[in-house]
């Protein structure tokens, strides 16, 4: 079995102290039923690739196995399989085993360096997707922001006409933190194999929410993943979906932490809040100057600021508008509208809709917000947006955000002209965005004023940036 791990980061020699293995040398460990090597085949400032090998012993597979596990024939067939050779759960243990310390996201000599989003390219020559096969590879890595090239591998190459196993080779590139590169293969590869070479009891559970709590919550093959990681224990996969539910709920997954500070432990300091989580508490800060009747968030995605907004007692009607039927099916799901009724919660209901047509649904609305979203509009659809929004609906309150452009130099992994995200159809400078919102402003009788979010970059601004439109004169608070 094979993992490559490569990075063009600058300096790419950093990929050793992330995964706290010497460039200069090659290195065994041990493992319970073989031995793992890894060794840096390319390391140079410019390009660092680290190699796993784990070779398992066959006989060693077999060994203290009862006769009935075995089988009785007397056959060489408990010998005789792939284990060896494929991507499956020992490669998994291995990872944990061989690569701990950065699995578990932490650093000491380059801690602010475990935290950054870098850019990799993994490779795995031999990959089972059982039940699923190349399809399957996909679905399970796009969500996570991984763009998967697959080769069919065939069962004999001696024979074509047995056609393809039910194998492929791998080839993922993309931008993570290195322990969240790792977390989703030590999850996802036992998922593809759809087999566990270990007894799956409570902990397997546990280990599954402690490497997929961040990502899992929002993957769309959320109960797939769940139900063959913990090969279909039923009481196992209702417990850990059960988990993930209330965390949704009480928000402690997707708050990351539900209030209380993170810190750093290598750095012992505070950890930077998520930018994200940082953007929805400023939209929800401008909303409590006053009370709003009704309020619409447009292109609302999976509801979570919805799930912020339902919080507070200042807004009386809550609605999330969004164009995918997937993002509010997750949403609905995220906000638990089954029991709303039950709750003293904010009543939010979801619609189904685009953005640059009238909607009667929306006549009324006092308070808009469109959270990172105009960005996923083509230029030359902005003005329907506009016209729907400041023209026909007219709230009196609108906030947009938007990434800021400038701030992209800031991101390494992102090459010259990058944006930073594949949906994105452009991205504004601070001028740009304040052009744009004096045009909108001055056709459409508002006011309106700039402000950023997330920590700013003394030349580049900061990483997002926010527009507060009041209509007419009325006055700042």
């Amino acid at each position: 079995m094979l993992l490559r791990i490569g990075t063009s980061f600058e300096p790419a020699t950093d990929l050793g102290f992330l995964l706290h293995k010497h460039p200069d040398k090659v290195q065994s460990f041990s493992l319970k039923q073989g031995t793992a090597m890894v060794w840096f085949p390319v390391a140079t400032a410019e390009r660092c690739d680290c190699v796993l090998h784990v070779e398992l012993d066959p006989v060693a597979l077999v060994r203290g196995r009862s006769p009935e596990q075995r089988g009785s024939s007397g056959t060489l067939e408990p010998y005789v399989n792939d284990r060896p050779w494929v991507a499956s759960s020992y490669l998994a243990v291995a990872i944990a085993e061989v690569f701990g310390t950065a699995l578990s996201g932490r650093c000491p000599q380059r801690p602010v360096l475990a935290e950054r989003t870098l850019p990799w390219s993994v490779e795995l020559p031999v990959v089972p997707a059982r039940r699923g096969g190349a399809d399957l590879l996909k679905a399970l890595f796009d969500p996570l922001g991984w763009s998967v090239t697959t080769t069919s591998i065939p069962l004999d190459s001696l024979w074509p006409t047995w056609g393809d196993s039910s194998c492929f080779g791998v080839r993922l590139e993309g931008s993570a933190r290195l322990s969240d590169l790792l977390d989703h293969l030590y999850v996802l590869l036992p998922v593809l194999d759809g087999a566990k070479h270990y007894f799956i009891g409570e902990a397997e559970g546990e280990k599954l929410l402690r490497h997929g709590r961040e990502w899992l919550e929002r993957h769309p093959l959320k109960e797939r993943i769940v139900r063959r990681y913990l090969m279909d224990r039923s009481g196992l996969v209702k417990k850990a979906l059960k988990k993930l539910v209330l965390e949704e709920e009480s928000g402690e997954a997707v708050e990351e932490g539900a209030g209380k500070p993170m810190r750093n432990d290598a750095l012992d300091v505070p950890a930077r809040t998520p930018l994200d989580r940082l953007r929805r508490e400023m939209i929800r800060d401008v909303l409590a100057t006053e009370s709003w009747p009704f309020v619409a968030d447009l292109g609302c995605g999976e509801g979570r600021l919805l799930h912020l907004l339902r919080q507070q007692s200042r807004i009386g009607r809550l609605v999330g508008v969004d164009v995918s039927r997937r993002a509010l099916d997750v949403a609905a799901k995220r906000l638990r509208l089954d029991r709303e009724s039950k709750s003293g919660r904010v009543k939010v209901e979801l619609l189904h809709g685009s953005l640059v047509y009238a909607d009667p649904r929306l006549k009324g609305v006092d308070a808009a917000v469109l959270a990172e979203v105009v960005e996923h509009f083509d230029p030359d659809r902005l003005p329907f947006l506009e016209a729907s929004l400041f023209g026909r609906m007219k709230p009196r309150l609108v906030v947009v955000t938007t990434p800021n452009r400038e701030y992209n130099t800031c991101h390494p992994e992102l090459a010259h002209g990058m944006l930073r995200h594949s949906d994105h159809r452009f991205e504004w400078t601070r001028g740009e965005f304040s052009a744009w919102a004096d045009r909108v402003a001055s056709r459409y009788g508002y006011t309106w004023r700039w402000r950023g979010v997330g920590e700013e970059s003394p030349e580049s601004g900061p990483p997002t940036q926010m527009a507060i439109f009041r209509e007419g004169g009325a006055s700042w608070i």
